[in-house]
């Protein structure tokens, strides 16, 4: 018997990867591995996680907005991101029933810190300039990933991506609407904006990960074509996209060995510093614990929401 449900699993797991290679789309009730399944939900947690608390940076602002019209763009934004925290979260919770997990095990991980949220949130905004930044780099790079996984292997993450996609090619909008402003705008306002720029450079080399990782869940995610890009090809597709368009604004990237090599056909830069990486996965970053806690305080005061709405104890994350 041990025999034949080992050779059932074997035969399950040929025709699965099968069906990743003539690139067909895995279902929620589709039969998976347990590596698939387990590393998947990790990364959408992450994903649902991150546009979260993405919207704290952006939210501080909302109040000092220079503008009505820039405080409900903003405003906008700001929605937008927490929507997509949640339709991905919803995406996540179907994939994770079979692990005994919910919504709101899926939330409360990030407070116990078993759960991660991207690196460039766990940093300071102090100036309107960043709130520009975010709009226009850190958002860019974020589609600049989320493209490339809409041809994800796991269909209901490639289908959400397609809206995800398409509102964040609006904030790219409009960060780069703020940041050409402030480009043209008086001397002291084209300080900040590179000053802010020189602030966020580091983050962003940071944000796609190192070059080369041997990370078990890195190998497991390209494996299955969950992702079909390396962190080097995607953060080599960014600086093609952006670094242009920054220089064409007059900024100078904070990087003096920055350049196009003609040779490779690649963009040579100095190295961020990796450690920095490691820490922030350790919620030590600048803000880290700042933003941890303005999140685990909405949490609260929104539960009886929850609450009202779903049941008593077994209310969802929402």
């Amino acid at each position: 018997m041990t025999e034949l449900i080992q050779r059932t699993d074997e035969q399950r797991l040929a025709e699965f990867m099968a069906r990743i290679e003539r690139g067909e789309k895995i279902e929620a009730t589709d039969w998976m591995p347990d590596e698939y399944r387990i590393t998947l939900v990790k990364f959408m947690q992450m994903h649902a996680l991150s546009e979260v608390m993405g919207a704290l940076p952006e939210k501080e602002w909302v109040p000092k907005a220079p503008t009505l019209a820039r405080k409900l763009s903003l405003m906008a934004k700001v929605q937008d991101e927490m929507g997509h925290g949640q339709l991905i979260l919803r995406v996540a919770e179907d994939l994770a029933v079979p692990l005994g997990k919910n919504r709101e095990d899926l939330v409360n991980e990030l407070f116990t810190g078993q759960a991660k949220f991207h690196n460039v949130f766990h940093m300071p905004a102090p100036t309107w300039a960043d709130a520009g930044i975010i709009g226009w780099l850190v958002d860019g790079a974020a589609v600049v990933s989320q493209a490339a996984l809409l041809d994800s292997s796991y269909g209901p993450y490639a289908r959400v991506l397609q809206r995800v996609c398409a509102e964040e090619g609006f904030h790219i909008q409009h960060g780069e609407s703020i940041c050409l402003a402030l480009a043209e705008g008086t001397p002291a306002q084209r300080q900040m904006l590179q000053e802010a720029l020189t602030r966020w450079w580091e983050s962003l080399l940071l944000f796609f990960g190192p070059a080369e990782t041997t990370s078990a869940s890195a190998t497991i995610l390209l494996k299955y074509r969950f992702r079909t890009k390396t962190n080097e090809e995607l953060r080599q597709k960014f600086f093609s996209k952006y670094v242009p368009r920054i220089w064409s604004l007059g900024l100078t990237l904070p990087d003096p060995d920055f350049r196009w090599n003609e040779s490779t056909q690649l963009w040579e830069y100095t190295a961020p510093d990796w450690s920095k990486l490691k820490a922030i996965a350790r919620n030590e970053g600048p803000l880290s614990q700042y933003r941890l806690g303005l999140r685990r305080i909405s949490y609260e005061q929104t539960r009886w929401v929850r609450e009202a709405l779903l049941g008593g104890s077994s209310a969802r994350a929402v």
